[in-house]
């Protein structure tokens, strides 16, 4: 399939710029949730895009570095941990997709959104399931919030080394949870998910097991 197919349909509908949208972290124990919105040139070879959990982080981080200094523009959204426990992790991610629009340099006028929709977007939206593999717009912001988001957290591996953050980014691992049952959780960690709400009990009630 051609990888700017769902950008050629736009353009041929009469929009001028097409920004894409996708967001990293909605299933990890711990950290934020991070968005990026990317507009690229029309002539941005798109060889080598593609949905970043495909991908190896060595070729991440060389494509994070010529998306970014290619891009027309691109913007960075973060929700952090306290906001994900506040108004759950769905509307956590949709706002930092609202919030990496808002870094948007350029004026755009259709944002190819990966997954579900997402409302109160600034401009006319599509969301495309599986987006991330399918238009390049849409892979290159996944590639921008992946590797922005890892490096996040191994930044979090320094403050607290005990969990192993830079290993497994936080999601749900058996080293991860080993070091939860041990240590209980710390700052960064999602209250709102069940294993460590679960595990937040047991530190509460000492005699749980």
């Amino acid at each position: 399939m051609d990888p700017w197919a769902f950008e050629k349909e736009a353009w041929a509908a009469g929009f001028e710029s097409v920004v894409g949208v996708d967001e990293a972290g909605l299933g990890p124990l711990a950290g934020p949730v991070v968005a990026a919105a990317v507009l690229l040139p029309k002539d941005f070879d798109a060889d080598g895009v593609r949905d970043s959990k495909a991908m190896t982080a060595n070729a991440r981080e060389k494509m994070f570095e010529r998306i970014t200094s290619e891009a027309v523009c691109y913007g960075i959204g973060i929700s952090e941990r306290e906001l994900i426990d506040e108004i759950n992790i769905l509307r956590a991610a949709q706002a930092a997709m609202r919030a990496a629009l808002s870094e948007l340099s350029v004026a755009f006028d259709f944002i190819l959104v990966d997954g579900r929709p997402v409302p109160d977007l600034c401009a006319k939206s599509r969301a495309i399931v599986k987006g991330d593999a399918l238009s390049v717009s849409i892979g290159a912001a996944s590639i921008l919030a992946k590797v922005t988001r890892d490096r996040i957290m191994c930044e979090l591996d320094k403050q607290y080394p005990e969990y192993g953050f830079a290993g497994h980014k936080g999601y749900f691992t058996r080293e991860h949870m080993a070091a939860l049952n041990e240590h209980g959780p710390c700052p960064c960690h999602r209250r709102s998910f069940a294993p460590v709400s679960e595990r937040l009990l047991q530190c509460r009630l000492p005699g749980l097991e």
